[in-house]
């Protein structure tokens, strides 16, 4: 299987990221043909007043998805951008897809109403679910790994791959959505997860910054005493210990313990840091090793780059002969 997924780069990666990548690495291993890369032009759909910082988080996200335990030997790693094909392809398909279509898009609409502190009434930001296609359908990708919020873009993406098929030839599979396994992660604070609010941990954290994220965490809000017992499922850390505390007696402990009132918040929270620090360890080594042999990491984006490149030729010469738009 054929595999096609991305992040944004409008900043460092956090830790709901991280358990995307462990998804991304469990794909990989299972001997499926990965291509992953960094999404730099969707960035610019909510973030076209900070592309100063695009270079640095692009080159970051790449060095975090290897430390995560992405192989470059294993899986292509690229840049949107640097592949010019990207751009043609969303061209073409764009004359596919109705505006109207776009604007009934769950996403859209809830981001335009959600999101206050940006402008995204540009057509970029509209058209941004045919850039998404566009990228899935370049690698001819049989499934792609998102979140439950972006089954609706991948269902776009194959009536896109079926009007292309029916209108000129057969190009492209219709990629499933491949689903993660482990709910996404709420902020610090009990909220979304958003850089707006803060309330993020990131992958890069040291072990003291670590605590000083966690030790505030919001949990249970029934346990306003030490002896009030709570109910795990109600407490944001709790779905932290489900995505990183592994042993099934830890588990058992922090569950007994909360509903008991035997063990309080913060014994709960110093079990998932010692989990997370245990999780983190390595990859904080590996990022390191990236810092002091930066063109470790240029290398890897040059040879990435090169082999996305190839395919996307590949697959635009398909395009433009069905179209019978070749020069």
């Amino acid at each position: 299987m054929r595999i096609l997924s991305g992040m944004r780069s409008t900043g460092k990666l956090h830790l709901g990221h991280l358990i995307t990548l462990d998804r991304w690495v469990e794909l990989q291993e299972q001997g499926n043909q990965c291509y992953y890369f960094v999404a730099d032009w969707h960035a610019l759909t909510s973030h076209i007043d900070s592309t100063e910082g695009f270079k640095e988080w692009t080159i970051d996200i790449i060095k975090t998805y290897v430390a995560a335990g992405l192989n470059p030997e294993k899986s292509v790693l690229f840049i949107q951008s640097a592949i010019k094909e990207h751009a043609e392809l969303f061209l073409l398909l764009s004359m596919l897809v109705p505006v109207p279509r776009l604007q009934r898009m769950p996403t859209y609409k809830e981001q335009r109403e959600q999101i206050t502190d940006r402008d995204l009434s540009s057509a970029g930001f509209l058209l941004y679910p045919v850039l998404q296609a566009a990228d899935v359908l370049m690698y001819l990708a049989d499934g792609v790994p998102v979140g439950e919020d972006q089954v609706y873009h991948i269902e776009l993406t194959r009536e896109i791959a079926r009007k292309f098929n029916n209108l000129f030839a057969e190009v492209f599979p219709e990629p499933k959505p491949i689903l993660s396994k482990v709910t996404k992660l709420p902020g610090t604070d009990g909220r979304k997860m958003s850089k707006s609010y803060d309330n993020f941990i990131l992958v890069d954290s040291d072990e003291k910054s670590l605590w000083k994220k966690m030790a505030p965490m919001m949990t249970d809000p029934a346990r306003k005493r030490r002896t009030d017992p709570g109910d795990p499922e109600k407490c944001p850390v709790w779905l932290y210990h489900k995505a990183f505390t592994h042993s099934t007696d830890e588990l058992d402990w922090v569950k007994h313990g909360c509903k008991t009132a035997s063990i309080g918040c913060l014994d709960c929270k110093r079990v998932l840091h010692k989990n997370l620090v245990a999780k983190l360890q390595p990859v904080w080594e590996k990022l390191k090793a990236f810092d002091e042999h930066p063109d470790m990491v240029m290398d890897i984006i040059e040879d990435g780059n090169k082999k996305a490149r190839e395919c996307a030729q590949e697959t635009m010469k398909k395009v433009r002969d069905a179209m019978k738009v070749s020069w």
